[in-house]
């Protein structure tokens, strides 16, 4: 199963970017032996004034035809790490061919598109940058695969 990373917005380098890429190979190495393929980024440009649905559009045309969408959005279901693994596992379980994580720009995903997504998911009840969004996917990507495969990295 293709994971894709669907985002508004480029990021730059320095330590986000940092993060993001060492928990994505983290994920890579892992996700290989699950049955999951290497994550795809999938990033739009951001404007200066936030059109919900103009970056829904411009996503839409990037992500795989057929992709399952699970937008992350603070009205979202809030997951524990391990309800967040089963998640993952199911959707292997279902041979689903993709899986795209969509976060949204500043102003956060159109009406629209989220009716469109298999399901939303949140980090909290908190608002956060949406490139910090980026880090906590990847990090809970890396941490869903070892808890799958039984590692000892999540403690509880």
């Amino acid at each position: 199963m293709h994971i894709h990373i669907c985002a508004v917005g480029r990021m730059k380098r320095g330590p986000t970017l940092d993060l993001c890429a060492d928990y994505q190979q983290r994920f890579n190495r892992n996700g290989r032996l699950l049955g999951f393929k290497t994550i795809n980024l999938i990033e739009i440009e951001t404007k200066t004034k936030s059109d919900q649905e103009m970056e829904a559009q411009s996503l839409e045309r990037l992500i795989p035809k057929g992709t399952t969408l699970i937008g992350l959005d603070e009205f979202g279901e809030q997951l524990n790490s391990t309800e967040f693994a089963h998640l993952l596992k199911d959707m292997r379980e279902q041979n689903k061919s993709d899986l795209g994580f969509v976060i949204g720009g500043a102003d956060g995903l159109s009406p629209k598109f989220k009716s469109s997504c298999t399901k939303l998911i949140s980090f909290g009840r908190m608002v956060w940058p949406h490139m910090l969004v980026r880090v906590m996917l990847s990090e809970q990507l890396y941490r869903a695969s070892t808890i799958l495969l039984k590692s000892p990295y999540h403690r509880v």
